[in-house]
């Protein structure tokens, strides 16, 4: 057993390093993971992990290095939340008709439509709510390496890596609400429109239980199992922000962050460029499954799991990328993905 355990603990000091330090760089370490099934294995002289007893009776302790790969769908929830901060905007009211304009659409008035309207005070953008919340579906995939621990197999302590695929959020307008004005008035009004998206990445540590007796795993049969964890997550996000409704014009501190197209101000945030960091946060796991032995090393797995991510932000950025600021989020994110996949057990 030396040997085994020394790759096992070498391979969770790896990820656990890479996950603080290098992020999605553990990649790297795959071909490692690779030699290090296949080594182990010779090195057990094709014989599971035991020992003998009395007149060479071999006793095999249970213990397996574990590889397993699944895909399916993931359907994520969250809360979206305005992370504007303090952003003031003027505004205008038609007075026969009521309809609300920004102090930069009401600039672009002539004279004579001016007249129509009266100034009904200065609001802040941040009282606004997400006009939607986000409910989305994508494509999930995911793989894991780990072990069942020696004399108690029913346990397996597993790391693993899910990938869930681009998703979009779109929405016209983005924030939308009542608002208290200076002038004691409160007024709905509409702010921004934005196309986004988010791909979502979680590396975790795992333990699962599998419900059956004794040291080996019956065949053709089905074994429910139930697993928690925790991990961390790293969520890539694009936007382009557009200022349809006029109010983000106002701001000069805004226009560092953005573009004149056709005189509305817009924010982009382009897929790949590096001076969007990704959102990271940690993620805690649960999973409810079953597994069907084909034969003694490979396992059909059918699974639900739930991942929880307390936020994910969405931020615009000046040209240079050196400042950033958090536009809007994904509170309590939960992703509940179902899964199909094989596992191998050497």
């Amino acid at each position: 057993m030396p040997a085994r355990a020394f790759f096992y603990l070498f391979f969770f000091y790896v990820v656990f390093c890479d996950i603080i330090i290098f992020d999605m760089r553990i990649l790297k370490y795959i071909p490692f993971m690779i030699m290090c099934m296949f080594a182990n294995t010779a090195m057990a002289g094709w014989q599971y992990n035991g020992y003998y007893i009395k007149d060479g009776y071999y006793s095999d302790d249970g213990s397996r290095f574990i590889i397993g790969f699944n895909g399916g769908l993931s359907w994520g929830n969250a809360s979206i939340t305005n992370e504007v901060g303090s952003l003031q905007a003027s505004y205008y009211m038609n007075s026969t008709t009521g309809v609300v304009i920004s102090g930069t659409a009401y600039a672009l008035l002539d004279s004579t439509q001016q007249a129509e309207y009266v100034d009904i005070g200065i609001g802040d953008v941040s009282e606004l709510k997400a006009k939607k919340d986000f409910s989305k579906t994508a494509f999930a995939a995911g793989a894991y390496i780990g072990f069942t621990i020696p004399n108690h197999p029913q346990w397996r302590l597993q790391a693993g890596y899910d990938h869930i695929a681009e998703t979009d959020y779109d929405r016209i307008p983005l924030f939308e609400g009542d608002i208290s004005l200076t002038s004691g008035y409160s007024a709905h009004v509409y702010s921004s429109g934005v196309k986004s998206t988010i791909t979502t990445d979680i590396i975790s540590i795992m333990a699962v239980y599998d419900f059956f007796e004794g040291n080996t795993k019956p065949m053709n049969t089905i074994i429910p199992y139930v697993g928690i964890g925790a991990g961390y997550s790293m969520s890539k996000t694009t936007l382009k922000l557009t200022d349809i409704f006029g109010d983000l014009s106002q701001d000069a501190d805004l226009i560092n962050y953005g573009t004149l197209e056709n005189g509305i101000l817009v924010f982009d945030n382009p897929n790949g460029s590096d001076k969007y960091p990704t959102s990271n946060n940690i993620a805690l796991l649960g999973t409810l499954g079953i597994s069907y032995g084909i034969n003694e090393y490979t396992y059909l797995d059918l699974n639900a799991r739930v991942m929880y991510v307390p936020k994910i932000s969405w931020q615009i950025a000046n040209s240079d990328g050196t400042q950033h600021r958090d536009w809007f989020g994904a509170e309590n994110m939960i992703y509940s993905n179902v899964m199909l996949g094989l596992r191998f057990e050497f």
